[in-house]
């Protein structure tokens, strides 16, 4: 039969295959049908066979020809099994079986696949597992349906593993259907060129595919041109894909949009789609597709010409593609069909062959440790010397490349690669002879070809020779001894002639030549030509671990030929592949973490996609609030303009809009200041009428909005018109009343629909009497509807069921627990054989167990502490493709490495399981609260309504995080959290932390009343009871922290009803003393500390502590001091206590009365008096404490140690005399936005520069009196709640409500 014959009943047959494969069926083809048992014996070939019985050709599965299948001569892994299946096929499944009647059969193997007999490709599932399971007796028919269709002319089975007790033995079938495709290739001077008809070129999709194949790492593959010379073009470049932005036809750098792919010169199939929808392309490589967004000047690009395949049409390029193509299609039509039928919109260009025309190449692949390739030296040329050449590629930064030995103990030559650079010493006798290098960043992947020559005295070594790589050379001879050794050396007792003291190379080699003659691998592959042991050979098995990347959220991936490493630096990521946050989802959660007010990044998705943004924490309040900016947040002047009928400002936040709107959909509250300040300058005029003015928000742009701060969504109303208090009754705006006065409207805007306010359109601007100043005040969110979200289980056989969790390549699960119970399962998901758990196994020991098809895998972390405390557990997990890492609490994170060649997908199917089993045993008992997975919070509460043995919610807060209440701060629990009351600590902020600390002037006195004593017997409750005290006392915990340079100084004065006193005084010589006087009619008893220089400057602390007649003194870290009084110990009917000037000093003794009068200057902080604080209640709750203030009391934190440092901001306050000037109501406005306030800022800077000139002059010559005053800041608010603490940061952002409006009053 000849050829032809032979491919007219091929064809025959393979119709009648895909007319049966296909019959009966609907839909998808049904691709299953056997592909090897009609075979001839010549379409097997293998490495060997036992015996012409045992030939590949009786392979056939449940066939008993022969000795009932294939058996090899020898049982190793050397050993193959091929078939031919005549003509590229597309298999879907494989199955084996042992020989018959024997107890030879597989436990594993390696499937390979080739179009040309050589160049396998090995098939792995996953990308990752490269085995198939075999049989485990000689009759039973294991079959493995491919995850992926191959496809391939050629077939190669390459056993692994066999049954001990017997040898290699195997009979298979391959189940699959015809393939049919139309090839093209093109030379690289050649290419098709498609011209679009003017009915083609409006289209809303356009779709390009195509396969491809080549050798060479650079190429056009297509050009798409548009009017004017627009375009883009897909692009070969070391081995990636490139689409690229071309613009005009001039030769300039094209803009690179995306790289996709890689290693895509390895000679094998590769898919390639662009899709077109809209403003965005799609772009798939193989099985990866990425989203591109078209450039806004290509937003309404068409093809309006020409679409070129294999070279760019008239411009500069690199160079064309030089390979393959397959199913070139455009829209659905079949290019390469009508190029073959010489269809007329189809030019072919050049020389253009409709097969694909490969050239052989025969790769090595060094996998391991023990692979090497030896080779014979050449007969030496006349010349003598030495010529050795060869292609290498890897990801390694090092290891041997070649070694020989020279001739006459001559030494040894090693050629081997270090920090990525190609290097050559000669060493003989212990030491190094030459040493040459050449090449750098050798380890990227690529082909890289190496020549080592030595001819005529010069020893020669070139990297990448064509493309100008690198050369190296010395005035050196050498010749090669018998042998040469690629890539390591035999095993150490097997070898005399070869050492290695560098890494073993990994990675591939080709094009080896010996003395410019070419090595025939196939020759040493069938053990006719040199040795090897454990290579790969007729295969290149380089994989890129890094494309697609597993770091995740722009961890930077780089790799080694077995691992791959992601760096997550300034990522905001951590973690083996970059997937956990490093940063908490809410300023709630740093609030809880005992953070303070300042900025900080959230990332309010966790692991998902959404980046994290810096916001500002603000935590001066019993609420945490975030405070997100935009681009103006001032009070903004509006003047009309000659032609300007409307005036519109956008608003810019300092977040992008996912993670601006994530924040908001997750904040239990949200809101922003909307004001208008209005002079003949209307607003939204009538409910019934068009509004003037109006403002856009919510998603995306925004939605127009008719309402105005404090009222309600759609009522065309100010706060006024709800609250029914207008200036005009008419109107349901202020403004709208058209006034010659100033007035306004403001308000907050609550309804989170309608937020952020995205721009403002301002309409009655345009009459030249109009005047009016705007403000958008910053985005205010607090609360964290995740960060509290529990559940409490209440039996052991109680559970939440929840969706399947899909975590296939990573998965990582948050949460917190609080339990009595000393064990219990937290979650559980399961699949056929995959399953995810996370239990507590002990009252000290939590395990994190999960199989992804390895076997059963556990990261376990144990406590020094019980964890059955009823205190919240903070516990982390997280798998990948790398590693599972278990964190418990703040303890060291424990990992467990996944096997390097294992499977990764992890594949559940059954209800996730919270707090218990399917099983319903080893449930737990107690709390689960924040339970998020990949970055996704589970509603526990909800779910919990209805679910019978748990219940929503979780109290008991303060065990856990009461510890966050400082300075004697009472946690009180709260619903959702607890809250630090701080009515009987001096201090004050959100975790009683904050110093309440003033600057006092000579002048300042502050009076602290006591009970009147018949107000003993009656209760007020309307006013704090921290702040009162019971008449008589025997015993006193006083303290205080000061810093002065005053010599003498009363820091203290406590008086009473029958002219006894307690003062603390700094005296004449630096010392403290303490003065009592318990009886009216003794002296007062001094106690004086013998710690000295107290008015230094310095800040210093005394605690005071009397119990009858024993007083303690304690000052700073120095010893305490113990004193004793002689009086009776009672301190009658407390009148007041009085720090600063003492006016009323008729009651004391004449040097104390002296004292008394000359006041205090310096600072005074934390001052405590048994359960009262003064200075406090003084500074925060002037109006609603017994405190009397005279003379100018300042805020400051100067009995902060921080104050110190000159870098660190303080603000102050005035608290006495608050004035301002009554005039016209014009509101104080951004000083940048008009000229009279250009002028003014400059005015300012110049007299601040003189002030600051006077003040720091003063303070050299007048140091010990003045060294503590402070810079006064106006416009404090005063607030009503205990628990309010000014802000120290300088920040516009400090403050919940800052940017308070501002008045000329």
């Amino acid at each position: 039969m000849d050829l032809g014959t032979k491919r007219v009943v091929w064809n025959i047959a393979q119709v009648a295959l895909l007319l049966c494969s296909s019959y009966g069926t609907t839909g998808e083809e049904v691709c299953d049908s056997a592909l090897v048992s009609n075979l001839p014996p010549s379409s097997f070939r293998s490495s060997s066979q036992l015996s012409s019985s045992h030939a590949p050709g009786f392979a056939k599965l449940n066939r008993r020809d022969g000795a009932g299948g294939w058996s090899p001569l020898t049982s190793d892994r050397y050993q193959w099994l091929e078939v031919s299946l005549g003509e590229r096929t597309k298999i879907t499944a494989v199955a084996t079986q042992g020989r018959y009647g024997s107890s030879d059969w597989l436990t594993s193997y390696l499937l390979m696949f080739s179009d040309t007999g050589h160049n396998w490709k090995q098939y792995r599932q996953e990308d990752s597992i490269g085995s198939f399971p075999g049989n485990s007796n000689a009759d039973s028919v294991v079959q493995y349906k491919l995850q992926q269709p191959a496809i391939a002319r050629f077939l190669r089975l390459i056993p692994l593993d066999w049954n001990p007790s017997g040898r290699i033995g195997l009979r298979l079938e391959t189940y699959g259907c015809p393939y049919t495709s139309d090839v093209v290739s093109l030379d690289g001077s050649s290419s098709l060129v498609y011209k679009l008809s003017p009915g083609q070129r409006q289209t809303s999709r356009e779709v390009v595919s195509l396969k491809f194949k080549t050798l060479r790492n650079s190429g056009t593959l297509l050009h798409a041109e548009g009017e004017g010379g627009l375009g883009f073009s897909l692009e070969l470049e070391r081995g990636k894909l490139l689409l690229l932005l071309r613009q005009g036809r001039s030769s300039s750098e094209p803009r690179r949009l995306a790289s996709l792919g890689s290693l895509l010169d390895d000679q094998y199939w590769h898919h390639l789609a662009v899709e077109r929808r809209g403003s965005h392309l799609n772009l798939t490589v193989d099985k990866h597709t990425e989203r591109i967004q078209i450039p806004a000047e290509f937003s309404h690009w068409d093809i309006e010409q020409v679409l070129s395949v294999g070279a760019v049409q008239d411009l500069v390029s690199k160079r064309n593609f030089h390979g393959c193509l397959e199913n070139l299609l455009y829209n659905g039509l079949n290019l390469i069909e009508s190029a073959k039928n010489k269809d007329h919109p189809v030019t072919v260009m050049g020389n253009v062959t409709f097969s694909c025309a490969e050239s052989v190449s025969v790769a090595v692949t060094f996998p391991g440790p023990q692979s090497f390739l030896q080779l014979p030296a050449a007969a030496a040329s006349s010349l003598g010397g030495v010529s050795v050449g060869f292609q290498f590629r890897t990801w390694n930064k090092a290891g041997l490349l070649l070694t020989f030995d020279l001739p006459q103990g001559g030494g040894v030559v090693w050629l081997y690669l270090s920090e990525a650079r190609l290097r050559l010493q000669i060493h003989k006798a212990g030491r190094a002879l030459l040493e040459l290098s050449a090449g750098s960043a050798l380890n990227d992947g690529q082909w890289h070809s190496v020549e080592l020559n030595s001819r005529r005295g010069r020893l020669t070594i070139a990297v990448d020779k064509e493309e100008e790589g690198g050369v190296a050379q010395a005035g050196h001879s050498v010749t090669v001894g018998s042998q040469l050794f690629f890539g390591g050396c035999p095993a150490e007792e097997d070898s005399q002639e070869c050492k290695n003291p560098f890494n073993i190379f990994q990675g591939c080699m080709r094009l080896l030549s010996v003395e410019n003659q070419p090595v025939d691998l196939i020759m040493v592959q069938q053990r006719l030509l040199g040795n090897y042991s454990h290579l790969q050979i007729d295969m290149c098995g380089i994989i890129d671990r890094c494309s697609p990347s597993r770091c995740e959220h722009g961890g930077r991936c780089s790799q080694s030929w077995t691992v791959f490493h992601c760096n997550c630096s300034e990522s905001g990521y951590s973690g083996a592949t970059c997937h956990s946050s490093v940063y908490e989802q809410s300023c709630e959660a740093y609030k809880h973490n005992g953070n303070t007010s300042g900025q900080f990044y959230i990332d309010v998705d966790g692991s998902g996609p959404i980046k994290p943004q810096l916001v500002y924490c603000n935590m001066t309040e019993e609420n945490t609030w975030m405070v997100i900016q935009h681009n103006n947040s001032e009070l903004t002047r509006l003047r009309p303009s000659p032609g300007v009928n409307q005036h519109s400002v956008h608003f810019d936040y300092s977040t992008e809009e996912e993670q601006l709107l994530a924040a908001i959909s997750q904040s239990e509250h949200c809101q922003q200041e909307l004001s208008y300040h209005c002079r003949k300058s209307r607003l939204l005029n009538t409910p019934e009428g068009s509004p003037f003015s109006w403002w856009l928000g919510g998603p995306g742009a925004g939605r127009v909005q008719t309402y105005w701060g404090g009222a309600q969504p759609g009522s065309q109303q100010c706060v006024c018109g709800l609250q029914g208090d207008c200036v005009d009754p008419q109107h349901y705006c202020n403004c709208d009343a058209d006034r010659t006065e100033w007035t306004e409207d403001s308000g907050l805007l609550t309804n989170e629909e309608s937020l952020p306010v995205r721009s403002l359109v301002l309409g009655d601007i345009q009459r030249p009497e109009s005047e009016a100043a705007y403000r958008v005040g910053p985005l205010l969110c607090h609360g964290d509807k995740n960060f509290w979200n529990a559940a409490f289980f209440d039996k052991e056989t109680s559970y939440l069921h929840f969706p399947t969790f899909h975590g296939e390549l990573s998965a990582d699960i948050s949460f917190l627990f609080k339990t009595t119970a000393s064990s219990g399962v937290f979650l559980e998901n399961l699949g056929i054989k995959d399953f995810i758990r996370i239990e507590l196994s002990s009252s000290t020991q939590v395990v994190f167990s999960f199989d992804v098809g390895n076997g059963p895998l556990e990261v376990q972390v144990e406590s020094s502490v019980p964890l059955n405390d009823n205190r919240w557990h903070r516990v982390r997990a997280e798998r990948n493709v790398k590693e599972a890492s278990l964190r418990l609490d703040e303890l060291p994170v424990a990992t467990q490495e996944a096997p390097a060649d294992g499977h990764f997908h992890l594949q559940l199917n059954s209800q996730l399981f919270i707090g218990g089993t399917a099983s319903r045993q080893k449930g737990f008992r107690g709390c689960i609260r924040s339970l998020q997975l990949n970055g996704v919070t589970l509603d526990l509460e909800e779910r919990a309504k209805i679910t019978p043995g748990v219940r929503p919610g979780c109290p008991g807060h303060c065990s856990s995080y009461g510890s966050l209440c400082q300075n004697q701060g009472r946690c009180v629990e709260r619903d959702s959290g607890f809250h630090c009351d701080c009515g009987l600590s001096a201090h004050a902020g959100v975790f009683c932390h904050t110093e309440v600390s003033a600057s006092f002037k000579s002048v300042t006195s502050v009076s602290y009343t006591f009970k009147e004593p018949y107000e003993l017997s009656r209760n007020s409750s309307a006013l704090p009871s921290s702040i009162y005290s019971d008449m008589t006392l025997r015993g006193e915990n006083v303290s205080l922290s000061f810093r002065t340079n005053q010599s003498p100084a009363l820091l203290l004065y406590v008086s009473s009803y029958y002219r006894e006193y307690l003062a603390l005084l700094i005296n004449k010589h630096d010392t403290l003393e303490v003065r009592y006087k318990l009886e009216s009619s003794r002296d007062a008893e001094v106690l004086s500390s013998k710690v000295k220089s107290l008015a230094n400057g310095q800040l210093h602390t005394v605690t005071i502590r009397r119990m009858t007649d024993s007083v303690t003194v304690q000052i700073d870290q120095n010893p305490r001091e113990d004193f004793n009084l002689t009086s009776d110990g009672e301190f009658r009917a407390i009148k007041s206590l009085v720090l600063g000037r003492v006016h009323d000093s008729y009651d004391l003794d004449p040097d104390l009365s002296r004292l008394a009068s000359l006041g205090f200057t310096g600072c005074l902080s934390v001052v405590h008096f048994n359960s009262i604080s003064p200075l406090k209640a003084a500074l925060l709750h002037p109006d609603t404490s017994p405190v009397t203030i005279t003379g100018p009391l300042v805020r400051s934190n100067c009995g902060s140690s921080a104050s110190a440092n000159p870098y660190a901001a303080e603000n102050t306050h005035h608290l006495a005399d608050q004035s301002g000037s009554v005039g016209s109501g014009e509101p104080l406005v951004n000083a940048i936005r008009t000229d009279s306030a250009l002028i003014g800022g400059v005015i300012a800077v110049v007299i601040f520069v003189i002030v600051t000139g006077l003040a720091i002059t003063a303070r050299f010559l007048y140091r010990r009196k003045e060294t503590y005053r402070n810079q006064e800041v106006k416009g404090v608010k005063q607030e009503d709640s205990q628990d309010f603490t000014f802000n120290n940061q300088t920040d516009s952002q400090s403050v919940s409500n800052e940017n308070p409006k501002e008045y000329f009053i």
